[in-house]
């Protein structure tokens, strides 16, 4: 059948995450105070009527899938197809159970991809956080008779073991240039569209010849035979491979206009609700340009700040240019300065904890300051 079938790669740890990854994937990182980073690729992908979607999962996978559910807010919850999560069938015991690169994923799920229904695939990073038009992708990718087409920021910039697409005036990709540290070309932002055989045939070649890099073995190798377009996505696309990038790129989120193009209202963002009440701002609490979420109790002051529900700040507590996780409870009398406060931390009254924009520090899940 036409249509489009979406395989959302959530696997990957980031190290360069650090803390914010020692209990969950980096598609499992919340983001911009009601999300995870995966519920941006899930959306797209709802928005684009894509019913039927694989999350493959490897290892640190419990946070995603008390998350995901059975993919209710993205209106996946079906008898037939719908969200389905995929650990790794057929590699548990190779190379240390680990996955080497993303075809070593996919050949974990053979089986899963000969059963899929649709004639198009998209494959996508669960951390990618964008609003991409992938209706408007998959018309392209048809209609320029592409075998391959992969999905660029319109930028450069160096994202830590990124993939860059240099191409012809017509989009044709000429060089394909992985992990530079001076990037040129345009930002591949890992979402890739092909049909379903043709993915098929990418996964018996790697298996066949014990090959397992997406961009190495597939689109490098075979940039000269196949015809692989690019498509240039001018809008919000943040990778999150680091600490310093997450914490910048959420504080982008505070720029109205940035906040409008990743939450446009032609495709909207969907999320697992909290279930909680109302945010209270009390006698003597204040905010100044935060992005505050449901459920907080709010008695002291909080600027600059993204702060996700059931959050406690308390009385006299200075809070300022940080992100605090769902639960945090903040002390009487606390000064926080760029801090990236993770689920659940508890810090005392009357502690200061003070990072800085270039080096934010992160607190723990769990942990009391």
């Amino acid at each position: 059948m036409i249509g489009l079938h979406g395989l959302v790669f959530a696997y990957q740890t980031r190290p360069n995450l650090k803390e914010l990854v020692s209990v969950r994937t980096s598609a499992s990182v919340p983001f911009g105070g009601r999300y995870r980073a995966i519920d941006f690729a899930l959306s797209n992908l709802q928005d684009a009527g894509c019913t039927d979607v694989g999350v493959l999962v490897q290892g640190k996978y419990q946070s995603l899938i008390d998350h995901l559910g059975n993919g209710k807010p993205w209106d996946m919850a079906r008898i037939r197809g719908g969200l389905k999560i995929l650990p790794p069938f057929t590699l548990t015991e190779k190379h240390n159970g680990t996955f080497r690169g993303k075809m070593d994923a996919l050949a974990g799920i053979e089986t899963y991809l000969r059963e899929i229904r649709q004639d198009y695939v998209v494959i996508m990073e669960g951390d990618l956080v964008s609003n991409l038009p992938l209706k408007k992708i998959l018309d392209k990718h048809i209609e320029t008779g592409a075998d391959v087409t992969c999905v660029c920021g319109n930028d450069s910039f160096y994202v830590d073991n990124g993939t860059y697409f240099e191409t012809d005036a017509d989009g044709k990709v000429k060089d394909i240039l992985v992990n530079i540290h001076t990037p040129r070309g345009r930002r591949g932002l890992e979402v890739y569209v092909m049909s379903t055989k043709l993915l098929i045939k990418f996964v018996e070649d790697c298996i066949a010849h014990d090959r397992y890099s997406l961009e190495h073995d597939v689109l490098q190798a075979n940039k000269d035979s196949l015809n692989i377009r690019t498509f240039i996505w001018d809008g919000y696309a943040a990778q999150i491979r680091s600490v310093k990038e997450y914490y910048e790129r959420s504080m982008q989120l505070l720029d109205p206009e940035i906040r409008n193009d990743l939450f446009c209202e032609e495709r909207q963002i969907s999320a697992k609700s909290a279930g909680l009440s109302s945010t209270f701002i009390l006698p003597g609490g204040s905010m100044r340009n935060s992005l505050i979420a449901d459920g907080c109790v709010i008695e002291g002051s909080v600027e600059n700040s993204i702060v996700f529900a059931g959050v406690k700040v308390g009385k006299g507590a200075k809070i300022s240019n940080c992100v605090l996780f769902k639960g945090s409870v903040i002390g009487e009398g606390v000064e926080m300065k760029y801090i990236i406060a993770d689920k659940n931390v508890k810090v005392s009254a009357g502690q200061t904890i003070l990072g800085s924009a270039s080096y934010p520090i992160v607190v723990s899940k769990d942990s009391t300051v």
